[in-house]
C-alpha cells in the first residue's frame, strides 16, 4: 500500500502552479459537497442508523485517510462528515433544489478545476490514476496546513519527490 507521502507526492506532481493549487481550494470542496448532495438520496434507516450512498462513501473515504495517517485521517473524517451533513440537508429539500444544487456544485467545481489545470498546463492527476479522486481532498487539506506553517516535514518530503511549488504570483 502506498504511504501518505507516496499519494501526496504523486498528486502534487500534477499541481505545482500556485494558481492551480488555489483553484483546488475552491473546486475540490465544491465537488466533495456536490457528491455528498447527489448521493444523499436515497437514504435508509438500518437499526436506527441513517444510511445513504453518501454515508457509505464517506465511511470508505475515512477508512482510507485513517490508514494513511491518524491526525490527517481524523481531520478528513470530520470534514467528510460535515460534507455529508450538508449534503443531507440539501437532499431533504425539493427534488429541484436537491438536483440543481448537487449538479450545479458539481459542474462549477469541475470548471474551476479545469481552469486551474489550464494554468498548470497539465491534465488532472485522476486521468492517470483514479486514486487522485480520493487523494485530491487530502491534498487540499495538506496544502492548507502548509500555508498555515504546519506539517513542514511532510511538505519537505513531498517537494523532494515532486518539486517545489512554482514561484509566480497568483
Amino acid at each position: 500500500m502506498k504511504s501518505l507521502v507516496d499519494h501526496l507526492s504523486q498528486y502534487a506532481a500534477y499541481h505545482r502552479d500556485p494558481r492551480n493549487i488555489a483553484s483546488h481550494f475552491i473546486g475540490i470542496p465544491m465537488l466533495v459537497v456536490a457528491v455528498a448532495v447527489l448521493l444523499s438520496r436515497p437514504e435508509w434507516s438500518l437499526a436506527g442508523l441513517w444510511l445513504s450512498p453518501a454515508v457509505l462513501l464517506a465511511l470508505f473515504s475515512a477508512g482510507f485517510y485513517l490508514r494513511l495517517e491518524l491526525a490527517l485521517g481524523v481531520l478528513m473524517s470530520v470534514l467528510m462528515g460535515l460534507s455529508v451533513w450538508a449534503g443531507h440537508l440539501l437532499a431533504e429539500q425539493s427534488t429541484f433544489v436537491w438536483l440543481s444544487s448537487g449538479i450545479g456544485l458539481f459542474v462549477v467545481g469541475w470548471v474551476i478545476q479545469f481552469v486551474g489545470h489550464y494554468y498548470e498546463g497539465r491534465k488532472p492527476a485522476f486521468v492517470d490514476d483514479v486514486s487522485g479522486l480520493i487523494v485530491g481532498p487530502l491534498f487540499v487539506v495538506a496544502e492548507m496546513a502548509f500555508l498555515l506553517g504546519l506539517r513542514q516535514d511532510l511538505k519537505q518530503q513531498i517537494e523532494a519527490r515532486s518539486g517545489p511549488v512554482l514561484l509566480r504570483a497568483i
